[in-house]
């Protein structure tokens, strides 16, 4: 479960922010909101962060995914760049370090992990645990000039020397050890532990152009999503769908297309090795069966077919099945997207009644929602703001005093007319437009 993530020098994001999970100690709608992992820390389920185009919403996302595609999918080469631009409407910043911070919780422990880097190497890298108190698992530092990482233990980590060596030599200079250890083949519980949590619970950005049915219908195929749930979640959402099929096909392939897929592509030894000995292929496409109340009678679609709206629901019903039956954490940008307000609204509402470990942190324009007071806590609304010099501030609705907000205040009403910030700063809308021309 995620606490909270910091970030500094990342993009538009100039000084550091601090997206945070905790709860504050007011008790609003505590059966929905609220994961207790441990006695002493409450956790909300539930992040959405609104703000203006280009006001850095997105930026956070995409700075989550970056820490997580630097843990699990490291670096081949030590000439490689790593791929972000710092701050670049500074002087300064644009050559200073960024800094990442991330504190979660693994299988009752609380982990925070820190890094600072530039486009060519890690500077630094560190990894505590708390177990109950805070003690640190590795400290690493990079020598820019030799490219050569060192790093040092803390004392209640067992590592021996050959394996601390090859650790060493595993972790490039552009690498975090994080990274350097899913290369290397020894067990270190704390540093399992921590991929492990990078790997499994913190999943990939889903942006409006992600297309996630490959990814939920082999999940579905392989019995890890319920279908039942998911044609269950469906029909509550007002599809008049009673089934949904995967069909299979096997078509003829000539040995050109079997040499072609031999040098291009990335399919398993097994699976080319059987498509060489059948001279076939399978295909596979998700139909929808439809139920039409009046005359009783069943009609089938295929996906492509479908509707967006139905497409994305799909999709997301798969994502609400592995929510409700896991530990997951899913970053969505504009969640909204293909998806009727009230078909939105319904979504927000079945994750936070019926997932009991897992957090969604998402991005929205779809401010109507904040009309509805009683389904959301003011410690879980987010605003991004573009300040002047075009840096990202990220607040909370919770760090507005009573001035501002009251208990009966309309939070759409206070957003609309800009008392909370986080909107468009727009002119009028006349152009000056020269005689005679179009």
């Amino acid at each position: 479960m995620l606490i909270n993530f910091s970030v500094k020098n990342f993009r538009s994001i100039k000084e550091e922010i601090t997206l945070s999970f905790e709860a504050t100690s007011s008790l609003e709608l505590e059966d929905y909101y609220i994961i207790q992992p441990k006695p002493d820390l409450r956790l909300l389920k539930l992040g959405i962060i609104y703000g203006s185009n280009a006001s850095g919403k997105t930026t956070i996302l995409r700075a989550i995914k970056f820490i997580r595609d630097l843990t699990i999918d490291p670096l081949d080469k030590k000439t490689d760049s790593l791929n972000f631009q710092p701050f670049l409407f500074d002087t300064k910043t644009s050559k200073e370090n960024s800094h990442f911070s991330i504190e979660f919780i693994q299988n009752e422990v609380k982990y925070l992990y820190k890094l600072e880097l530039n486009n060519d190497a890690i500077i630094s890298e560190e990894l505590f645990f708390f177990n109950p108190n805070k003690a640190i698992v590795f400290k690493r530092s990079t020598d820019s000039s030799k490219q050569v990482s060192e790093i040092v233990f803390g004392s209640k980590i067992k590592i021996n020397k050959r394996h601390k060596s090859t650790l060493e030599a595993n972790t490039l200079w552009n690498n975090t050890v994080l990274g350097g250890y899913l290369k290397t083949n020894f067990d270190s519980h704390e540093l399992q532990e921590t991929t492990d949590w990078f790997e499994e619970k913190l999943k990939a950005l889903i942006t409006p152009k992600t297309n996630l049915l490959g990814y939920i219908s082999s999940k579905l195929e392989s019995e890890e999503i319920n279908k039942n749930q998911i044609v269950d979640l469906l029909k509550k959402a007002d599809f008049n769908i009673s089934d949904i099929i995967i069909k299979k096909e096997e078509n003829d392939v000539d040995s050109e297309f079997i040499e072609f897929l031999s040098n291009k592509t990335i399919m398993s030894e097994e699976r080319l090795s059987k498509i060489k000995d059948t001279g076939k292929i399978e295909s596979k496409e998700i139909h929808f069966k439809h139920s039409i109340d009046k005359t009783n009678t069943e009609y089938s679609l295929p996906y492509k077919d479908e509707s967006q709206g139905t497409q994305r629901y799909y999709q997301f019903s798969g994502l609400l099945d592995l929510m409700f039956n896991n530990e997951t954490i899913f970053s969505i940008d504009e969640l909204e997207s293909s998806l009727h307000p009230d078909l939105l609204k319904h979504f927000l509402l079945t994750f936070l009644a019926n997932s009991k470990k897992s957090q969604l942190i998402a991005t929205s324009h779809h401010r109507e929602l904040l009309m509805d007071r009683d389904i959301f806590r003011n410690d879980a609304i987010w605003f991004t703001e573009k300040n002047e010099d075009g840096s990202t501030e990220l607040f909370s609705l919770e760090d507005f005093d009573s001035s501002v907000i009251r208990n009966t205040s309309s939070i759409f009403n206070a957003y609309k007319t800009g008392k909370l910030g986080a909107v468009p700063k727009l002119s009028d809308y006349y152009m000056d437009l020269e005689d005679g021309k179009k």
